[in-house]
């Protein structure tokens, strides 16, 4: 192996794990486990590049995916930042940035971001998800209820129509989709309250593995593969990152 597939898939075969129910990153095909979207393709393209196979590793939420790299089972991770998550494992390669909304019945009074944050408003959110931790420290009239587990789209449907909440903060995609499934009974709020990159992370202390993918997502991007890869997706709740500003 070259010295850059040695450092970055030292077993032979890079393994990544990814948040396996975000469609930002991926969608796992529920009958063949098939993953499709920028995080298969990234890392193809990655894998390809090293020379080496790849197996990507669909993980329930961040801490599943933290754990993978932590404990040696992934190679890299994917997730969006945060000052918590960044004490356990080193950011390096920002792949994507994730929009968030809120989903909402299609009779709400909300019709902007703002109308949500209001005395009497009741918002739903993951509670270690990106938005739940957002929402937690900037909300300022609006009660947030938080849940350990994302709930599944049909739960969120219930808890919404039956008035339980009043909105429900996610990641735009997710959000999309679910207002795309509910046959005309949910919409999402225009804009975004929160956009957060999504990146590899690596084990906490392992430089050399962060540079390695670092360069090789740079690469991506400059040569407009993330945004192809994006598109390809038809993502809706994502964009390319910003370029990397250059050291002189």
């Amino acid at each position: 192996m070259s010295p850059r597939a040695q450092t970055l898939a030292p077993t032979g075969t890079l393994r990544v794990a990814f948040l396996g129910t975000n469609p930002v990153h991926g969608r796992v095909d529920p009958k063949s486990g098939a993953v499709t979207g920028p995080i298969a393709d990234i890392v193809q393209e990655v894998a390809r590049r090293l020379g080496v196979p790849f197996r990507l590793l669909p993980a329930p939420d961040p801490a599943g995916v933290i754990a993978h790299v932590r404990n040696g089972t992934a190679d890299l991770g994917a997730i969006a930042y945060d000052t918590d998550r960044a004490r356990e494992v080193d950011f390096a390669g920002s792949f994507a940035v994730m929009f968030s909304s809120y989903l909402v019945p299609a009779g709400s009074p909300i019709r902007t971001l703002a109308d949500a944050d209001q005395p009497g408003v009741a918002i739903g959110a993951g509670r270690t998800q990106t938005q739940g931790i957002f929402l937690a420290t900037h909300l300022r009239q609006a009660r947030l209820r938080t849940f350990d587990a994302l709930p599944p789209p049909a739960e969120i449907q219930r808890l919404l129509l039956a008035g339980e909440l009043q909105a429900f903060g996610l990641n735009r995609q997710r959000a999309d989709d679910a207002a795309s499934a509910s046959a005309g009974a949910l919409r999402v709020v225009p804009g975004s309250f929160v956009d957060v990159e999504q990146s590899f992370v690596v084990a906490k202390g392992d430089q050399a593995r962060a540079a390695e993918i670092a360069r090789l997502v740079d690469e991506l991007r400059a040569s407009g593969f993330i945004a192809a890869a994006i598109a390809r997706a038809q993502l809706v709740g994502a964009a390319p990152p910003p370029p990397r500003p250059v050291t002189p």
